[in-house]
């Protein structure tokens, strides 16, 4: 993610949740080395970005990336913000929002043009940070467009790749109700492994392998390199 690890001095714009443009650059640079096959996997706002970009391209995709995997992810932007801006998650959304503002004020140093310190005073939830901050820097203008545009429940549809999406019913900040989705349903590229429990990202078993999603992320891959391509050996979740 662009400004992510200590990289903000390389460019003064920050990421946003549905950001292709970065990753694209690089598969097409790395497709130019060579021709190895390319396997995108995306963990929470990533796999947001994984998604969106496999939709975005729809066939022309094959091209590029082999297939998607995406893990934990917040495919309706606009919810999960709401969602963390609940009670049980206020520890959350303060650890968040704590980050945010120290790139903000970052930012400022760096471009006081750019980034005034003053909408900080108003910003309470995620979803303000996004109102006053994200939506008009990216010229999405609000929270709500932000969210409506970058989402990638609005591209899944159009995935022309194998994508694999791996999902808990328990994850405390993406309500499961966001992949009652259509394109589950009808889209044969995409397949869903929804479990009962592993929170965000939190998927360890009681016993062995104790990190199953490992295993079930490189066996799908392996799975899809052969000519059909999208039927996942359940077996793997277990």
């Amino acid at each position: 993610m662009r400004s992510c690890g200590g990289t903000e001095h390389l460019a003064l714009s920050n990421y946003h949740s549905g950001q292709t443009s970065d990753l694209l650059y690089v598969v097409r640079e790395i497709k130019k080395k060579t021709a190895v096959p390319l396997y995108l996997v995306g963990f929470s706002l990533g796999g947001n970005v994984v998604l969106k970009l496999a939709g975005e391209l729809g066939d022309q995709a094959r091209g590029l990336v082999a297939a998607v995997c995406a893990v934990s992810t917040p495919i309706d932007l606009k919810a999960c913000a709401l969602t963390l801006a609940k009670p049980g998650n206020f520890i959350y959304e303060q650890r968040f929002l704590s980050r945010l503002r120290e790139r903000v004020r970052l930012r400022n140093r760096q471009a006081p043009e750019i980034y005034s310190l003053e909408p900080l005073k108003k910003v309470r939830t995620i979803y303000d940070f996004d109102d006053l901050y994200t939506g008009p820097l990216f010229g999405f203008g609000n929270a709500d467009t932000y969210y409506r545009t970058q989402s990638s429940n609005q591209f899944i549809g159009n995935i022309r790749v194998p994508a694999l999406v791996v999902q808990a019913k328990d994850d405390p900040l993406i309500p499961f109700s966001v992949y009652d989705h259509p394109a589950f349903r009808e889209n044969p590229y995409l397949k869903l492994v929804a479990v009962e429990h592993g929170g965000h990202l939190g998927f360890i078993a009681r016993r062995r392998p104790r990190f199953w999603l490992d295993r079930l992320v490189i066996g799908w891959v392996e799975q899809v390199k052969g000519p059909v391509g999208n039927n996942l050996p359940l077996d793997l979740v277990s």
